[in-house]
């Protein structure tokens, strides 16, 4: 999926179990190798860039997306921001 507004890109992880609104920046994102856009247009609401391999999800919804190309605007799952997923506890070796 690319960004309409910049040049985020992520990388469908997990799909969501339902329809559901992904936008960055506040525009809605595409299907797509290159984000378009320079970001000049996203209003400050919706500013928060995407990090470079990271993976954001919404566990209620099912879905997981890894960032494959980080922009200015911000992830959101229908209208609400989508947050950094946790890293995994491994086990201590002692």
């Amino acid at each position: 999926m690319a960004s309409s507004v910049d040049a985020t890109t992520v990388i469908v992880v997990r799909a969501p179990t339902a329809d559901v609104a992904l936008t960055c920046g506040g525009a809605e994102m595409v299907v797509g190798r290159k984000g378009t856009g320079d970001g000049s247009g996203i209003g400050p609401e919706h500013v928060g860039g995407a990090q470079l391999g990271k993976r954001y999800a919404d566990e209620g919804a099912g879905l997981e997306l890894l960032c494959t190309k980080p922009g200015t605007g911000r992830l959101e799952l229908d209208g609400r921001a989508l947050p950094l997923k946790a890293a995994k506890q491994l086990p201590s070796s002692d």
